[in-house]
């Protein structure tokens, strides 16, 4: 489809700056105004999956899919679910292995190309009568997302009406070798990450090594180390090259909108690949000049941002 050239997002006068977006959104946007009804999802490798529900009465389901080191509690992911509900939307906001507060049972854990998790929640929602579902991505959930349809290809029409994802990192090297040369997300994505695996090593088992642990400075080392091997990788290079988005996209048959902010600072020029897009028959590329890295502050009555505007408005002119 043709590029989206012109985009509706003005960011406020103070949030121009990619970074100031992102960290804005993450550490002050608040809504207190979204619960979830849990429900565990065991998975045939005894191990579980932990949804989140919030329902309206809705014969339309949007299945929500979070970012690295998140979870359906993040300001975003709830924030999208009430622009949904009140759009007349059913949300399922399921957390990834090891991302609900609880560790997970096996040594495997969740990664951003981990598609048959997804469709374990999309097959389990098919069981609740929906006529329509729909997804919606951010950041590696987003990369999830789209190689899910890709693979799924014209299968996918059967089940899914339409998909919105943001901020995705269609080249999975660069966008680490972004995030690996910025202190303040490497450091914190690290972090969290480096404590999952100490904590998952005392009970999983299956052994994990921590011998390298302390000597790990980047998330692509991470990846080398843990996310490759325990997921049946070689090693980093192959894991991004075998699960980036982009590889996926000339395959997807469902209407589907991406959303990556020119001044992303987790994506590099690999993620913008206009030329391409062009070409693609049921893809939507819209580049704001602003929004950070699932950003898209807006401040309004409604307490609405911009991306769930946008969200909405897409999904609402195609189911």
């Amino acid at each position: 489809m043709p590029l989206i050239s012109h985009s509706t997002y003005i960011p406020p006068a103070f949030l121009k700056n990619g970074h100031a977006q992102t960290i804005f959104s993450a550490l002050c946007r608040t809504v207190k105004d979204v619960t979830y009804q849990r429900e565990r999802l065991l998975t045939d490798d005894d191990d579980f999956l932990d949804l989140d529900w919030r329902r309206v009465g809705s014969t339309r389901l949007a299945i929500l899919s979070h970012g690295l080191e998140s979870s359906s509690r993040r300001s975003y992911m709830l924030g999208m679910t009430r622009a949904l509900n009140q759009n007349s939307f059913d949300v399922l906001a399921w957390n990834f292995r090891g991302c609900s507060g609880e560790p997970n049972r096996q040594a495997r854990a969740y990664h951003s190309g981990a598609t048959d998790d997804l469709h374990r929640v999309v097959q389990h929602s098919l069981k609740h009568g929906y006529t329509c579902i729909v997804l919606v991505g951010f950041s590696l959930g987003a990369n999830l997302t789209l190689k899910y349809l890709g693979e799924r290809g014209r299968d996918a029409i059967a089940h899914i009406a339409a998909a919105v994802c943001l901020s995705v990192p269609l080249n999975l090297a660069e966008c680490s070798r972004a995030i690996s040369r910025q202190p303040i997300y490497n450091r914190r994505f690290l972090r969290q990450l480096t404590q999952k695996v100490i904590a998952k090593s005392i009970y999983v088992p299956q052994p994990i090594s921590l011998e390298r642990l302390r000597r790990i400075k980047t998330l692509w080392e991470f990846d080398d180390c843990y996310t490759a091997p325990l997921h049946g990788f070689k090693n980093a290079e192959d894991y991004y090259a075998k699960c980036s988005s982009e590889n996926f996209l000339d395959e997807i048959a469902v209407p589907t909108l991406i959303i990556n902010a020119m001044d992303d600072p987790f994506l590099t020029s690999a993620c913008f690949p206009f030329e391409r897009m062009k070409k693609l028959r049921m893809v939507w590329f819209e580049t704001p000049h602003a929004g950070g890295h699932i950003g898209f502050v807006s401040f309004n009555r409604q307490g609405m941002y911009w991306s769930e505007q946008r969200a909405v408005e897409f999904l609402a002119e195609r189911v």
